[in-house]
Protein backbone atom coordinates (compact mmCIF):
# COMPACT_ATOMS: atom_id res chain seq x y z
CA UNK A 1 0.00 0.00 0.00
CA UNK A 2 1.27 3.47 -0.87
CA UNK A 3 0.23 6.54 1.06
CA UNK A 4 0.20 7.61 4.66
CA UNK A 5 -1.22 5.56 7.51
CA UNK A 6 -2.85 6.86 10.68
CA UNK A 7 -3.20 4.43 13.58
CA UNK A 8 -5.27 5.06 16.71
CA UNK A 9 -3.82 3.17 19.64
CA UNK A 10 -4.07 2.38 23.31
CA UNK A 11 -1.25 0.69 25.18
CA UNK A 12 0.01 -2.87 25.00
CA UNK A 13 -2.20 -4.38 22.26
CA UNK A 14 -2.07 -1.25 20.16
CA UNK A 15 1.69 -0.96 20.55
CA UNK A 16 2.12 -4.50 19.25
CA UNK A 17 0.34 -3.62 16.02
CA UNK A 18 2.12 -0.26 15.84
CA UNK A 19 5.44 -2.11 15.90
CA UNK A 20 4.18 -4.40 13.15
CA UNK A 21 3.08 -1.42 11.06
CA UNK A 22 6.52 0.10 11.51
CA UNK A 23 8.00 -2.97 9.78
CA UNK A 24 5.93 -2.55 6.61
CA UNK A 25 5.14 1.18 6.33
CA UNK A 26 7.87 3.76 5.60
CA UNK A 27 8.45 5.54 8.89
CA UNK A 28 7.78 8.96 7.40
CA UNK A 29 4.33 7.74 6.37
CA UNK A 30 3.22 6.34 9.74
CA UNK A 31 1.51 8.41 12.45
CA UNK A 32 0.35 6.73 15.67
CA UNK A 33 -2.06 8.75 17.82
CA UNK A 34 -2.12 7.64 21.46
CA UNK A 35 -5.03 7.51 23.85
CA UNK A 36 -4.92 10.44 26.33
CA UNK A 37 -7.47 9.06 28.78
CA UNK A 38 -4.99 7.05 30.90
CA UNK A 39 -2.81 10.11 31.58
CA UNK A 40 -2.65 11.48 35.10
CA UNK A 41 -0.58 13.51 37.54
CA UNK A 42 1.26 11.42 40.12
CA UNK A 43 4.03 12.34 42.56
CA UNK A 44 4.22 15.71 40.81
CA UNK A 45 4.86 14.09 37.43
CA UNK A 46 2.78 13.91 34.27
CA UNK A 47 2.39 10.21 33.49
CA UNK A 48 1.20 9.17 30.00
CA UNK A 49 1.00 5.36 30.11
CA UNK A 50 -0.12 4.66 26.53
CA UNK A 51 2.28 7.17 25.01
CA UNK A 52 5.03 5.60 27.09
CA UNK A 53 4.16 2.03 26.06
CA UNK A 54 4.28 3.07 22.40
CA UNK A 55 7.54 4.94 22.97
CA UNK A 56 9.27 2.04 24.70
CA UNK A 57 7.92 -0.51 22.19
CA UNK A 58 8.99 1.36 19.06
CA UNK A 59 12.38 2.26 20.54
CA UNK A 60 13.10 -1.37 21.43
CA UNK A 61 13.27 -0.53 25.14
CA UNK A 62 10.06 -2.19 26.34
CA UNK A 63 10.04 -4.95 28.91
CA UNK A 64 8.48 -7.75 26.87
CA UNK A 65 8.50 -10.16 29.82
CA UNK A 66 6.45 -7.92 32.11
CA UNK A 67 4.42 -6.46 29.25
CA UNK A 68 4.82 -2.83 30.35
CA UNK A 69 7.55 -0.40 31.33
CA UNK A 70 11.20 -0.33 30.40
CA UNK A 71 13.55 -3.28 30.19
CA UNK A 72 16.38 -3.68 32.69
CA UNK A 73 14.34 -1.85 35.29
CA UNK A 74 15.20 -1.47 38.96
CA UNK A 75 12.92 -0.34 41.79
CA UNK A 76 15.11 1.49 44.28
CA UNK A 77 13.02 4.65 44.14
CA UNK A 78 9.79 2.81 44.94
CA UNK A 79 11.43 0.95 47.83
CA UNK A 80 12.78 4.18 49.30
CA UNK A 81 9.43 5.91 48.79
CA UNK A 82 7.69 3.11 50.68
CA UNK A 83 10.14 3.47 53.57
CA UNK A 84 9.10 7.12 53.80
CA UNK A 85 5.39 6.27 53.79
CA UNK A 86 4.85 7.53 50.25
CA UNK A 87 2.26 6.41 47.69
CA UNK A 88 3.51 3.16 46.12
CA UNK A 89 0.35 1.76 44.49
CA UNK A 90 1.51 2.90 41.03
CA UNK A 91 4.93 1.45 40.22
CA UNK A 92 7.49 3.73 38.61
CA UNK A 93 10.82 2.13 37.82
CA UNK A 94 14.10 3.97 38.22
CA UNK A 95 14.76 4.17 34.46
CA UNK A 96 11.12 4.94 33.69
CA UNK A 97 11.22 7.92 36.06
CA UNK A 98 13.63 9.67 33.74
CA UNK A 99 11.03 9.81 30.95
CA UNK A 100 8.33 11.20 33.24
CA UNK A 101 10.68 13.72 34.84
CA UNK A 102 11.94 15.04 31.51
CA UNK A 103 8.43 15.23 30.06
CA UNK A 104 7.21 17.13 33.12
CA UNK A 105 10.18 19.52 32.95
CA UNK A 106 9.43 20.27 29.31
CA UNK A 107 5.74 20.85 29.97
CA UNK A 108 6.50 23.23 32.85
CA UNK A 109 8.93 25.08 30.58
CA UNK A 110 6.05 25.77 28.18
CA UNK A 111 6.24 22.98 25.63
CA UNK A 112 3.05 21.28 24.51
CA UNK A 113 2.66 17.55 25.04
CA UNK A 114 3.13 17.12 21.27
CA UNK A 115 6.42 19.03 21.35
CA UNK A 116 7.69 17.16 24.40
CA UNK A 117 6.73 13.79 22.88
CA UNK A 118 8.44 14.59 19.57
CA UNK A 119 11.63 15.59 21.38
CA UNK A 120 11.68 12.49 23.56
CA UNK A 121 10.94 10.14 20.66
CA UNK A 122 13.67 11.85 18.63
CA UNK A 123 16.19 11.26 21.41
CA UNK A 124 15.25 7.56 21.41
CA UNK A 125 15.64 7.25 17.65
CA UNK A 126 12.01 6.43 16.85
CA UNK A 127 11.18 6.80 13.14
CA UNK A 128 7.36 6.83 12.97
CA UNK A 129 5.50 9.76 14.50
CA UNK A 130 4.08 8.88 17.92
CA UNK A 131 1.74 11.71 18.88
CA UNK A 132 -0.77 12.43 21.63
CA UNK A 133 -4.33 12.60 20.35
CA UNK A 134 -4.62 16.00 22.05
CA UNK A 135 -2.41 18.47 23.89
CA UNK A 136 -5.16 19.27 26.38
CA UNK A 137 -5.84 17.08 29.43
CA UNK A 138 -8.50 14.40 28.80
CA UNK A 139 -8.96 12.05 31.73
CA UNK A 140 -11.04 8.88 31.78
CA UNK A 141 -13.34 8.52 34.77
CA UNK A 142 -14.87 5.09 35.39
CA UNK A 143 -18.45 5.11 36.70
CA UNK A 144 -19.20 2.37 39.24
CA UNK A 145 -22.12 1.60 41.60
CA UNK A 146 -20.07 3.10 44.44
CA UNK A 147 -19.26 6.31 42.57
CA UNK A 148 -16.75 7.57 39.99
CA UNK A 149 -13.12 6.49 39.98
CA UNK A 150 -10.14 8.12 38.22
CA UNK A 151 -9.01 5.59 35.64
CA UNK A 152 -5.67 4.62 37.18
CA UNK A 153 -7.30 4.07 40.57
CA UNK A 154 -9.77 1.71 38.90
CA UNK A 155 -7.20 0.02 36.68
CA UNK A 156 -4.10 -0.23 38.87
CA UNK A 157 -5.05 0.47 42.47
CA UNK A 158 -8.26 -1.60 42.41
CA UNK A 159 -7.16 -3.99 39.63
CA UNK A 160 -10.34 -3.51 37.59
CA UNK A 161 -12.43 -5.14 40.34
CA UNK A 162 -15.33 -2.64 40.62
CA UNK A 163 -18.30 -3.16 38.29
CA UNK A 164 -18.35 -0.65 35.46
CA UNK A 165 -21.55 1.25 34.66
CA UNK A 166 -20.15 3.82 32.25
CA UNK A 167 -17.36 6.26 31.44
CA UNK A 168 -16.74 9.99 31.37
CA UNK A 169 -13.89 11.75 29.64
CA UNK A 170 -13.19 14.84 31.71
CA UNK A 171 -11.80 17.72 29.71
CA UNK A 172 -12.76 16.25 26.34
CA UNK A 173 -15.29 18.96 25.50
CA UNK A 174 -12.60 21.63 25.82
CA UNK A 175 -9.92 19.64 23.98
CA UNK A 176 -8.98 19.70 20.33
CA UNK A 177 -7.02 17.26 18.18
CA UNK A 178 -3.28 17.60 18.42
CA UNK A 179 -1.70 19.30 15.38
CA UNK A 180 -0.31 16.00 14.06
CA UNK A 181 -3.63 14.17 14.43
CA UNK A 182 -5.55 17.03 12.81
CA UNK A 183 -3.03 17.12 9.95
CA UNK A 184 -3.26 13.35 9.42
CA UNK A 185 -7.06 13.40 9.36
CA UNK A 186 -7.06 16.18 6.76
CA UNK A 187 -4.24 14.72 4.64
CA UNK A 188 -5.37 14.04 1.05
CA UNK A 189 -2.61 11.42 0.85
CA UNK A 190 -4.04 9.40 3.72
CA UNK A 191 -4.29 5.76 2.59
CA UNK A 192 -5.89 4.19 5.67
CA UNK A 193 -6.95 4.75 9.25
CA UNK A 194 -6.19 1.72 11.42
CA UNK A 195 -7.89 1.28 14.78
CA UNK A 196 -5.52 -0.94 16.72
CA UNK A 197 -6.72 -3.91 18.83
CA UNK A 198 -7.19 -1.76 21.91
CA UNK A 199 -10.00 -1.56 24.44
CA UNK A 200 -12.83 0.29 22.64
CA UNK A 201 -14.16 2.00 25.79
CA UNK A 202 -11.00 3.20 27.52
CA UNK A 203 -8.44 3.36 24.71
CA UNK A 204 -10.30 4.42 21.57
CA UNK A 205 -13.41 6.21 22.88
CA UNK A 206 -11.33 8.91 24.66
CA UNK A 207 -9.81 9.77 21.26
CA UNK A 208 -13.25 9.81 19.63
CA UNK A 209 -14.54 12.08 22.41
CA UNK A 210 -12.21 14.89 21.31
CA UNK A 211 -14.43 17.32 19.35
CA UNK A 212 -14.03 16.90 15.60
CA UNK A 213 -12.26 13.54 15.64
CA UNK A 214 -15.27 11.26 15.15
CA UNK A 215 -16.66 13.59 12.48
CA UNK A 216 -13.33 13.68 10.66
CA UNK A 217 -13.04 9.89 10.74
CA UNK A 218 -16.47 9.58 9.17
CA UNK A 219 -15.52 12.09 6.46
CA UNK A 220 -12.06 10.85 5.44
CA UNK A 221 -11.72 9.45 1.94
CA UNK A 222 -9.41 6.70 3.16
CA UNK A 223 -10.89 3.44 4.48
CA UNK A 224 -11.25 3.12 8.25
CA UNK A 225 -10.40 -0.38 9.43
CA UNK A 226 -10.14 -1.98 12.87
CA UNK A 227 -8.54 -5.07 14.35
CA UNK A 228 -10.70 -6.88 16.89
CA UNK A 229 -9.33 -6.86 20.47
CA UNK A 230 -11.60 -9.81 21.30
CA UNK A 231 -10.67 -13.33 20.17
CA UNK A 232 -12.96 -16.30 20.72
CA UNK A 233 -15.12 -14.39 23.18
CA UNK A 234 -12.21 -13.31 25.38
CA UNK A 235 -10.02 -10.23 25.53
CA UNK A 236 -6.46 -10.77 24.35
CA UNK A 237 -5.30 -8.41 27.11
CA UNK A 238 -6.95 -6.34 29.82
CA UNK A 239 -10.54 -5.81 30.97
CA UNK A 240 -12.29 -5.51 27.59
CA UNK A 241 -14.42 -8.66 28.03
CA UNK A 242 -15.32 -7.75 31.61
CA UNK A 243 -16.40 -4.27 30.55
CA UNK A 244 -18.46 -5.56 27.62
CA UNK A 245 -20.35 -7.91 29.93
CA UNK A 246 -20.89 -5.33 32.68
CA UNK A 247 -22.19 -2.76 30.19
CA UNK A 248 -24.70 -5.24 28.78
CA UNK A 249 -22.94 -6.07 25.52
CA UNK A 250 -22.37 -9.51 24.10
CA UNK A 251 -18.75 -10.49 24.74
CA UNK A 252 -17.70 -10.92 21.14
CA UNK A 253 -15.71 -9.39 18.34
CA UNK A 254 -19.02 -8.45 16.70
CA UNK A 255 -20.02 -6.31 19.69
CA UNK A 256 -16.82 -4.26 19.38
CA UNK A 257 -17.42 -3.69 15.67
CA UNK A 258 -20.98 -2.55 16.33
CA UNK A 259 -19.80 -0.24 19.09
CA UNK A 260 -17.39 1.45 16.68
CA UNK A 261 -20.08 1.71 14.01
CA UNK A 262 -22.32 3.51 16.48
CA UNK A 263 -19.61 6.19 16.77
CA UNK A 264 -17.89 6.45 13.39
CA UNK A 265 -17.92 5.12 9.86
CA UNK A 266 -16.11 1.78 10.02
CA UNK A 267 -15.41 0.22 6.63
CA UNK A 268 -13.40 -2.91 7.41
CA UNK A 269 -12.81 -5.27 10.30
CA UNK A 270 -10.11 -7.86 10.85
CA UNK A 271 -11.28 -10.91 12.78
CA UNK A 272 -9.16 -13.63 14.28
CA UNK A 273 -9.44 -17.11 12.77
CA UNK A 274 -11.21 -18.23 15.96
CA UNK A 275 -14.06 -15.85 15.08
CA UNK A 276 -14.33 -16.64 11.39
CA UNK A 277 -17.93 -17.75 11.95
CA UNK A 278 -18.89 -14.14 12.77
CA UNK A 279 -17.84 -12.83 9.36
CA UNK A 280 -21.10 -13.51 7.53
CA UNK A 281 -23.27 -11.68 10.08
CA UNK A 282 -21.04 -8.64 10.02
CA UNK A 283 -20.88 -8.64 6.23
CA UNK A 284 -24.68 -8.81 6.16
CA UNK A 285 -24.62 -5.56 8.14
CA UNK A 286 -22.50 -3.91 5.44
CA UNK A 287 -19.04 -4.34 6.96
CA UNK A 288 -16.17 -5.70 4.88
CA UNK A 289 -14.45 -8.43 6.89
CA UNK A 290 -11.12 -10.24 6.63
CA UNK A 291 -9.93 -13.15 8.73
CA UNK A 292 -6.36 -13.81 9.91
CA UNK A 293 -4.41 -15.05 12.91
CA UNK A 294 -4.40 -11.87 15.01
CA UNK A 295 -2.78 -12.92 18.31
CA UNK A 296 0.62 -11.20 18.28
CA UNK A 297 3.36 -13.01 20.18
CA UNK A 298 6.55 -11.99 18.36
CA UNK A 299 7.76 -9.61 15.67
CA UNK A 300 6.76 -11.96 12.85
CA UNK A 301 3.15 -12.22 14.03
CA UNK A 302 2.96 -8.47 14.65
CA UNK A 303 4.19 -7.85 11.12
CA UNK A 304 1.76 -10.42 9.70
CA UNK A 305 -1.22 -8.74 11.39
CA UNK A 306 -0.05 -5.37 10.09
CA UNK A 307 0.11 -6.76 6.56
CA UNK A 308 -3.35 -8.30 6.95
CA UNK A 309 -5.04 -5.11 8.09
CA UNK A 310 -3.31 -3.04 5.40
CA UNK A 311 -4.35 -5.61 2.81
CA UNK A 312 -7.94 -5.20 3.97
CA UNK A 313 -7.66 -1.43 3.65
CA UNK A 314 -6.11 -1.78 0.18
CA UNK A 315 -9.00 -4.05 -0.86
CA UNK A 316 -11.46 -1.38 0.27
CA UNK A 317 -9.62 1.34 -1.62
CA UNK A 318 -9.78 -0.65 -4.84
Amino acid sequence: MTGRILALSGGIGGAKLALGLAQVVPHADLTIAANPGDDFEHLGLTICPDLDTLTYTLSGLSDTERGWGRQGETWNFMAALGELGGDTWFNLGDRDLALHAERTRRLRAGETLSQATAALCGRLGIGPSIVPATDQPVRTVVETPDGPLPFQHYFVRLRCEPRVTGFRFEGAAAARPSPALAEALADPGLAAVVICPSNPFISIDPILAIPGVAEALSAVQAPVVAVSPVVGGAAVKGPTAKMLAELGFEVSASAVARHYRSRIRLDGYLLDEADAGLASELEAEGLTVAVAQTVMTDLDTKTAVARAVLSLADRLRR
